[in-house]
């Protein structure tokens, strides 16, 4: 069974962007084992002197789960037309390395607007050489409205939109 490291974007706790990767995992459960990069919070600042030479601890575990994943997925909302700051400190953490560099990544931006966010993770993660694919992008408008106060997806077409975005995962990591 393939293993993906999924990051979740959000600083929020519970965020609409965890459900959502709680979705995919559910989904895949049965062709792959997916762990949740929750809490991107606990990751030190983005220094590019200890970047190369010493690392903290914290940020060589991430490296080794990004290594270790046979792909990567992550959901993020858009904050003020950009990404979270914490999800661009852990890609900053990674830029001198080549932990990306043609790894199937997917990438599910959901928010209000998103367009923006999304444009921008796209952008950082083709400069880190991520495996990126137009099938495995997904934009969600209005994300506040499609999942209930319990954490479900209410929303029948973003269900099959995530649906259509594992399974050409799932085609991209050879499943």
């Amino acid at each position: 069974m393939k293993t993906i490291l999924a990051i979740n974007g959000s600083a929020s706790r519970d965020s609409s962007n965890l459900r959502l990767l709680l979705y995919f995992a559910e989904r895949t459960s049965d062709r792959l084992h997916t762990i949740i990069e929750e809490d991107l919070k606990v990751f030190p600042p983005f220094d590019p002197a200890l970047s190369a030479e010493d690392p903290p601890a914290s940020i060589i575990a991430l490296r080794e789960r990004i290594a270790n994943a046979d792909g990567i997925l992550i959901c993020t909302p858009e904050y003020v037309f950009s990404i979270p700051s914490c999800l661009k400190n852990i890609l900053e953490w990674c830029v001198a390395t080549t932990l990306f560099s043609g790894k199937p990544t997917a990438v599910i931006t959901a928010s209000a607007s998103g367009v923006k966010g999304h444009e921008e993770l796209q952008m950082i993660l083709r400069t880190v050489e991520a495996g990126l694919q137009d099938e495995t992008n997904l934009l969600v408008h209005g994300i506040r409205g499609k999942i209930n106060d319990h954490g479900l997806i209410t929303d029948a077409l973003l269900k099959t939109e995530i649906d259509l975005l594992a399974d050409n995962f799932l085609k991209r990591l050879n499943i």
